[in-house]
């Protein structure tokens, strides 16, 4: 995610963590580079300019001349102003309607349909609705069976009328549909084109002005850059919307649709998603955001991913089993599951500060733990939960039932003991020594 933005603004302020203190000749020259890296991002030079000359005049303070670090200095004044320039604060998704009706719009390609599986999902599975997708795309038929897959896949109903061909009537129908079964969110996937057409806007401007929806979401592909942000302006005069998504923001995405979109058109960026997996959809925070972006990762939200899988009851059990050196494969496989639930592994490493840069150019595969469950599940009962009589002969049978050779197995058996080995020194540390999430929240 903004590999090439990140690695260009880290070496524009390379130079200045050098520096004993901060001098206009200083300041000029990363101000300078910083702009070059935005313009490069595809932001527009108009955004860059006001964003660096910001930066500058900040830069410029008397208080920060005289600081003890001004690369530490110039990197917050950056970090403050990637999180302004992308809305600030997190953005309210307002779903107080009953039912709440959610238009989604975008052009053909952008990943509508997707996302509004993605948020049917997100609504149903975090925030307790009972949600309905309506497929108003009347040109496409393949649209309407994409949200119908979709929707089996997440366990919510969708509402399609295939041979008619008025969209807003489809979308009243629905409405009447919603209220008779008690669904309380309302999701309309419109159709999209390959480009602003006034057929398209008159279409999706009347089915806005026969629902009065409470969200309307221009969805943007991340990767178009600039063209979005023009597309989202001209959706935005006929459409008034309330808020922006970002998708495709695990493609090789330049970054510029997300720093330039809230500027060009006022209106804050609520959801971000990546991926064609229905979990990988997240709230969009600017100052989360802003630190990826300057390569210091993402805790808060590495800890609240861990956090949707933590399971108290199960965690208090293995705190109790680790206390007394009895962890064992079973265990182990448990928490392998857990970690595969939080999302795409690359991402979830990228959220540790510093490893992000490392791991750039590394193909880390989601299958990765495919090889160690394989072994894990060629042993029996008996060996997952007493590794120690695993001998030589049950050895073979694991190593072949897993498609393994005997080096790779010997080689993970070598690994989990010293896993092991940690976590009975863990329980000898002062006040001891818990494992993260484990214990009272």
């Amino acid at each position: 995610m903004f590999n090439s933005l990140s690695e260009k603004l880290e070496g524009a302020l390379k130079n200045i963590k050098g520096q004993g203190r901060i001098t206009e000749l200083n300041i000029a020259n990363t101000v300078k580079e910083i702009r070059r890296a935005l313009v490069d991002a595809d932001v527009n030079y108009k955004i860059a300019k006001e964003f660096t000359d910001t930066i500058k005049e900040k830069a410029l303070g008397e208080k920060v001349l005289t600081a003890v670090s001004p690369g530490q200095l110039m990197v917050k004044i950056v970090q403050d102003q990637l999180t302004e320039l992308m809305g600030g604060n997190e953005a309210e998704f307002n779903i107080s309607g009953n039912p709440t009706i959610i238009l989604i719009a975008g052009l053909q390609g952008s990943g509508k349909t997707t996302f509004s599986g993605k948020l049917a999902n997100y609504l149903k599975t975090k925030k307790g609705k009972s949600p309905l997708l309506v497929a108003a795309d009347i040109y496409r038929p393949a649209a309407i069976d994409q949200l119908e897959i979709l929707g089996g896949q997440i366990g919510v109903d969708v509402y399609s009328e295939r041979e008619n061909k008025d969209a807003v009537s489809i979308v009243q129908n629905a409405i009447k549909e919603a209220r008779a079964k008690n669904k309380n969110v309302i999701i309309v996937d419109t159709a999209g084109r390959l480009a602003v057409d006034e057929i398209m806007m008159n279409e999706v401007a009347n089915i806005k002005a026969a629902i009065k929806p409470q969200e309307i979401l221009f969805v943007v592909d991340s990767m178009t850059g600039q063209d979005a942000v023009n597309t989202a302006a001209a959706f935005n005069e006929r459409l008034d919307f309330t808020g922006v998504v970002l998708t495709k923001l695990d493609g090789d995405t330049r970054g510029g649709a997300a720093l330039s979109i809230k500027y060009t058109v006022n209106k804050p960026i609520k959801f971000a998603s990546s991926g064609e997996k229905m979990d990988t959809l997240d709230v969009f925070y600017p100052d989360r955001m802003a630190q990826r972006i300057l390569g210091m990762g993402d805790i808060v939200s590495l800890v609240e991913k861990a956090q949707e899988q933590f399971d108290a009851v199960e965690a208090a059990k293995l705190e109790k089993k680790i206390r007394k050196n009895q962890f064992d494969f079973e265990d182990f496989k448990s928490q392998l599951a857990q970690i595969k639930k939080m999302g795409n592994l690359k991402d979830l490493m990228g959220m540790i500060p510093g490893v992000g840069k490392q791991i750039k150019d590394v193909d880390i595969n989601d299958d990765a733990f495919k090889g160690i469950e394989a072994m894990i599940n060629s042993m029996t009962i008996e060996e997952r939960r007493n590794p120690d009589v695993i001998n030589p002969n049950r050895k073979l049978r694991i190593a072949k039932g897993s498609g393994k050779d005997i080096a790779e197995l010997n080689q993970f058996l070598k690994q989990f003991e010293q896993m092991k080995g940690m976590m009975k020194m863990m329980n000898k540390m002062p006040m001891g020594g818990k494992m993260p999430g484990m214990g009272k929240r």
